[in-house]
């Protein structure tokens, strides 16, 4: 079949057959901006005012559960407020899957990473990679108070 000539003078119309052919690589482009939207277990987005947050203490720490789940791009998140008194510890050097990162607060906390110490004190960060062995000890004469941010696999588990 022919292609007939547009009114506008050296120009082609389209036809029906090559208009579908220019939109179908246009719907992988659609289709992807809505992944993100489909998908309802995801975590809403929200505020949490420290003062509603629950506590609840083991090994003489102070927790702060503040929000887990699964985002929207499919990675596992889990944060917490972690309060710890003078030498305290909330566990023993451990691992996991998940990286971890420190947001500290206030005091000064000794951050273990595979036998190596660090001191950070308030608005300093730690990070520790998946797999990595890691501990936290209040090394300061005050309670130490941090936020822990888990993404990964068994983020909050």
């Amino acid at each position: 079949m022919a292609r007939q000539s547009c009114p506008v003078e050296g120009r082609m119309a389209i036809n029906r057959r090559d208009m579908c052919l220019v939109l179908s690589g246009f719907l992988p482009i659609t289709t992807n901006l809505n992944v993100f939207a489909a998908d309802d277990s995801s975590l809403p987005s929200g505020t949490f005012p420290f003062d509603q947050l629950s506590v609840h203490v083991a090994n003489s720490a102070e927790i702060r559960p503040v929000l887990q789940g699964k985002l929207a791009t499919g990675e596992l998140l889990e944060v917490h407020e972690t309060t710890l008194p003078p030498g305290g510890m909330p566990h023993a050097p451990h691992h996991h899957l998940h990286s971890e990162m420190w947001l500290i607060r206030e005091g000064t906390v000794e951050l273990t990473i595979r036998g190596a110490s660090h001191v950070l004190g308030p608005g300093s960060v730690g990070f520790v990679h998946s797999n990595e062995e890691h501990g936290v000890k209040n090394i300061g004469a005050a309670p130490a108070t941090y936020f822990v941010v888990a993404v990964g696999p068994g983020a909050g588990s």
